[in-house]
């Protein structure tokens, strides 16, 4: 008998619905085809073991299993609940009038529980896409799929839950989530905040530009300056997520198993802050079996490299292209995936390897050549692509001590979101602009005109700076998000100079 089956299979971040299809006739070998990776293949154990637990017999005759479409690469477990229910129907253990209005995902263990798997938001999307009623998964993964309308989420334990349920034994209870409600719990529970930051005025500044325009930011500092305090504290002056952004970060969370079970929806953004031994296919994404990398697992929120000339040149070479496109295509001899990797950089590093270069108070021990053999293990256009660059002065003890009350995040992200709204009802025409850094060369000359005068300022820092055409549209970038603050409809002298004082790599002060 001819049975049929639901589930799915996620490439990148988006899902595509497979047939499971069952033939059960005379002989005794078990196919299954469709090209199916070894975890798929390795099944017909998992799923007689759990049959046979759960009272119901496996079938002991000839089982061709076709995973359809049979051109595109299947992996993982989650096919076993979906398999299982197809080969019960077809010896006619369980009906099968309702499978097609469900998908079935679900990883068996040999006595019938059924395990949690990866990137079930994709697949509840895609599932209401396609018109089904319905979805059938790990009770683990539940939450995480409810978040998607207009379909009924069913949450279950282990394979004899199911069967019961096509028998009409018994109903299983749909799980519900209210989004406005998860926003409303979690958006603002943050830890940090830029109040218990002591001086560093002119450091904050430059961060609060930063978030207003989405710009990329390098902390130079000393040992002991604040700059991963600072960085840290970056998400909370960062507008809140969207229900699209959040949607999307929650995608690529869940495509690489970082959802929790209580995690149904991510409600803020992400700060991710790799180690600098990391690989360069950890940072951006690939593998066998393509998974998202930290860039992209820091889509719509931070990615912090402390210690940036320590990481290996090759990892940070690779974040060039990803940093201008705000996407990553990892590619393979038979496919390739596009991950969405749209973040905000924050780099620090110590201006020497000793750590006291340009100190106002220590004496650096580093020769000339030494702090310039440091600084180039930054490439130039590496550089390029970061906006404002940014020195840490260590904070004087009078600062330390100081009862004065530091201005507290939630004012900062009070102006900052004012500065969006204005980005957001300029770039309002265009679809994937939503703030100053994500501006074309094109836009930047459409959107950041300066005067006569401004443009003689602008000519004698280039000259002076040495900086590169792309150096000299990130200056616009930063100048038009200056002038938004301010509310100002053209860019003024004083936003160009400020913008320019943000280039401080490009000083020959850093450069010996």
């Amino acid at each position: 008998m001819l049975t049929k089956t639901y589930s799915s299979a996620v490439y990148g971040i988006e899902a595509t619905s497979v047939a499971v299809e069952v033939n059960i006739t005379a002989g005794t070998r078990y196919y299954i085809v469709g090209l199916p990776d070894n975890a798929i293949k390795e099944s017909l154990q998992r799923i007689e073991s759990a049959i046979v637990s759960c009272g119901y017999r496996m079938p002991r005759q000839k089982i061709v299993i076709n995973l359809a479409p049979a051109d595109i690469r299947k992996e993982g477990s989650a096919y076993d609940l979906a398999i299982a229910t197809a080969i019960l129907a077809s010896s006619n253990q369980i009906e099968a009038d309702r499978l097609a209005d469900y998908l079935i995902l679900g990883e068996l263990s040999l006595d019938g529980r059924i395990q949690p798997i990866k990137g079930i938001l994709p697949i509840a999307i895609q599932a209401v896409k396609d018109k089904f009623k319905g979805i059938i998964l790990p009770e683990a993964n539940a939450r995480e799929a409810a978040i998607v309308s207009n379909l009924t989420v069913l949450g279950v334990d282990n394979l004899l839950q199911v069967i019961h349920f096509f028998n009409d034994k018994t109903n299983l209870k749909a799980t519900t989530v209210a989004i406005e409600d998860e926003f409303t719990n979690q958006t603002d529970q943050n830890e940090d905040d830029f109040g218990d930051v002591k001086g560093q005025e002119n450091i904050k500044r430059a961060l609060e530009i930063a978030a207003a325009g989405g710009h990329n930011v390098i902390l130079i500092g000393p040992p002991g300056a604040g700059k991963t305090m600072l960085a840290k504290r970056m998400p909370t002056i960062l507008p809140p997520l969207t229900i699209e952004e959040s949607l999307e970060t929650t995608k690529i969370h869940s495509v690489a198993g970082q959802l929790s079970a209580k995690d149904s929806l991510m409600t803020r953004r992400p700060f991710r802050a790799p180690h600098h031994t990391i690989s360069d296919v950890a940072l951006v994404g690939g593998g066998t079996s393509p998974q998202p990398g930290e860039i992209s697992l820091s889509h719509n929120g931070v990615l912090f490299l402390d210690e940036l000339p320590e990481f290996k040149r090759t990892v940070l070479e690779v974040m060039r292209q990803p940093l201008e496109s705000r996407s990553i295509t990892i590619s393979r001899a038979k496919f390739s995936v596009d991950y969405p990797a749209s973040f905000m950089l924050i780099a620090a590093m110590n201006p020497c390897p000793c750590g006291y270069y340009n100190h106002p108070e220590k004496d650096c021990s580093c020769g000339t050549s030494t702090v310039q053999r440091y600084l180039s293990k930054i490439s130039g256009p590496l550089l390029d692509r970061i906006d404002l660059h940014v020195e840490v002065t260590p904070v004087a003890f009078k600062e330390l001590a100081s009862d004065q009350k530091s201005e507290k995040s939630m004012d900062i992200r009070e102006r900052v979101m004012a500065a969006r709204k204005i980005q957001n009802e300029r770039f309002k025409t265009l679809q994937h602009i939503h703030n100053n850094a994500q501006m074309s060369s094109t836009q930047v000359r459409e959107r950041c005109q300066i005067d006569a005068e401004g443009r003689k300022l602008l000519k004698t820092a280039m000259e002076k700076l040495g900086l590169s055409a792309r150096a000299y549209d990130r200056i616009l970038k930063v100048a038009r998000t200056i002038a938004d603050m301010e509310k100002e409809a053209n860019i003024k002298n004083h936003h160009l100079a400020e913008a320019i004082q943000f280039r401080s790599l490009d000083r020959q002060s850093w450069t010996g």
